[in-house]
């Protein structure tokens, strides 16, 4: 059959010069067992991947600002919700996210179908050689747990953000397709697999994250390298995302303190910095930050296709951010207390937004603008706490999860204190009920804002949104939703289509739309 395409399978894991990255020749072309035969050569190995992490050029046909890691998707799915508002389009990047004008470019090799599919599939494909190479890799037992464990902490992640955005979310939906999985090598000749359920996708994603904290933790006396490498606490936290989407509170709960070990809610210090020169959200080295890349001047092939030139509106560079203001949604920022220091992440100023309203943010800078430098932030314990609180609460635990809430809290507003109990949520987000539960969420969504992809907890919590001029959207924003069905949490409007080229390759899949073929409904679906 022709190459499989469902995942750029074709991706291998040559290593090139000291720069850690990955070469697209055919998995074939080199011998597994040459490859991974010892820790040596599996570390370069992984350490390429997490190149992946932050560059671009891994996951599309052309050089489009929008695509470049993790980041990215991040931004897309923030975009896709009611929080992060983009003041005017600038020259179109990450705009047709943000008006929900992605689906229908499934044909396209440049757009977020393609995109985001060939991304994790990349990753996946490059992981299971190291995943193979377990019983046969030579080194210290230790070494061979670290880099084992981190091989499977990122199959386990990789196929949790595909079923993110290729399916409906997992509590009600676990029989519906969702995508092909494959556990082992994969060549030029390797068949193509059919959609598997939602259900067994996270059969395989947990006993992957499960087998990752086991590995990890075995080896947790063997120090990380860098921040950039997924240890026991970063597992546990993927993990304690994972349970948030299974509604497995008390498994969510154990995994979120473990993964805070050592771990400290950063203070003023650590989150706001003037001029961006020492902030939590471009340096790794701060006492609150899990996971992320650290990135150097030479490692930065375009300053231009970055979170940071998206988000930074302050470069004297010319940097996108100035061209395509991010700003809060204005209901959101009214619910910061008086004295809550988040207050300083957003700005209500003329200096750059002339003759407009809005709150513009200030969270993301760049430490170094004339390079443009900042390191890439994943994960904050801050996250880990919230996920805590939140577990706790859906267990009855009030109580607890008012401690675990105060925890953050307590860093960012002296004046907060919170009673409240229960676990309501509104049919939509706009919709208060008061509940502590929903007081978790409003600080999660002004915490994170973003970092954490909007829409996912949109979809997990099972809410609809709104769009409204109060809340700061542009008028093309809030028509672009005019006939979606964004409003109900059963839509599929928040689901990718499948690209064209896996049909176009994958013979085992039908390219007509669902319930009859594997193509995603256009439309809503409901």
């Amino acid at each position: 059959m022709k190459k499989i395409t469902l995942i750029l399978i074709l991706s291998s894991l040559i290593i090139t010069s000291c720069e850690d990255r990955l070469d697209t020749s055919p998995t074939d072309a080199v011998p597994s067992n040459i490859m991974m035969n010892n820790t040596d050569n599996a570390i370069i190995s992984l350490n390429g991947i997490y190149r992946m992490m932050f560059e671009w050029g891994y996951s599309t046909t052309s050089n489009y600002g929008h695509s470049f890691g993790v980041q990215s998707y991040t931004m897309a799915a923030n975009l896709m919700g009611e929080d992060l508002i983009i003041a005017e389009s600038g020259d179109g990047w990450f705009w047709t996210d943000y008006v929900y004008n992605v689906k229908r470019a499934y044909t396209s090799t440049s757009y977020r179908p393609y995109d985001i599919w060939t991304y994790f599939y990349r990753v996946i494909a490059n992981v299971n050689y190291i995943i193979a190479a377990k019983e046969t890799m030579q080194g210290e037992p230790n070494e061979i747990n670290y880099i084992v464990g981190q091989a499977y902490a990122l199959r386990a992640y990789s196929y949790f953000y595909l079923a993110q955005y290729y399916s409906r979310t997992y509590i009600g939906h676990e029989n519906e397709k969702c995508v092909p999985v494959y556990t082992e090598p994969t060549s030029s000749a390797t068949k193509g697999n059919p959609r598997a359920t939602v259900n067994d996708v996270y059969v395989l994603i947990r006993a992957d994250i499960d087998t990752a904290v086991n590995r990890l933790t075995t080896a947790k006396n063997r120090s990380r390298t860098n921040e950039t490498h997924i240890d026991y606490r970063v597992a546990n936290a993927f993990k304690a995302d994972i349970c948030l989407v299974t509604n497995e509170w008390e498994q969510a709960e154990k995994a979120a303190k473990i993964a805070q070990e050592n771990f400290e809610v950063g203070d003023a210090d650590d989150i706001i910095a003037p001029g961006g020169e020492s902030s939590s959200f471009n340096d790794v080295g701060h006492k609150n930050v899990m996971w992320g890349n650290i990135v150097i001047n030479d490692q930065i092939r375009d300053h231009y296709r970055q979170f940071m030139c998206h988000m930074d509106t302050e470069g004297e560079y010319g940097y996108y951010g100035k061209n395509a203001h991010k700003q809060i949604n204005k209901l959101l920022y009214a619910k910061l207390g008086a004295n809550d220091i988040r207050r300083a992440w957003w700005v209500l100023d003329e200096k750059y937004l002339p003759n407009k309203e809005g709150y513009l943010q200030m969270k993301f800078k760049y430490r170094d603008y004339q390079n443009g430098i900042a390191d890439r932030i994943y994960l904050r314990v801050e996250e880990m706490i919230l996920v805590e609180a939140e577990a706790l609460c859906r267990q009855g635990k009030n109580g607890d999860a008012q401690a675990a809430l105060m925890k953050l809290m307590e860093k960012r507003d002296p004046s907060y204190s919170v009673s409240k109990t229960g676990t309501a949520l509104g049919t939509l987000t706009t919709d208060e009920t008061g509940s502590l539960l929903e007081e978790i969420i409003t600080q999660r969504r002004i915490e994170l804002w973003g970092e954490h992809g909007r829409i996912y907890d949109i979809k997990r919590l099972k809410q609809g949104f709104v769009r409204t001029e109060a809340m700061g959207h542009p008028t093309e924003a809030i028509t672009a939703l005019n006939n979606l069905k964004v409003n109900n949490p059963e839509t599929y409007d928040w689901v990718l289509t499948l690209p064209q080229y896996e049909f176009d390759n994958n013979k085992t899949l039908s390219p007509n739309e669902i319930p009859n073929g594997d193509q995603n409904p256009f439309g809503s679906g409901i």
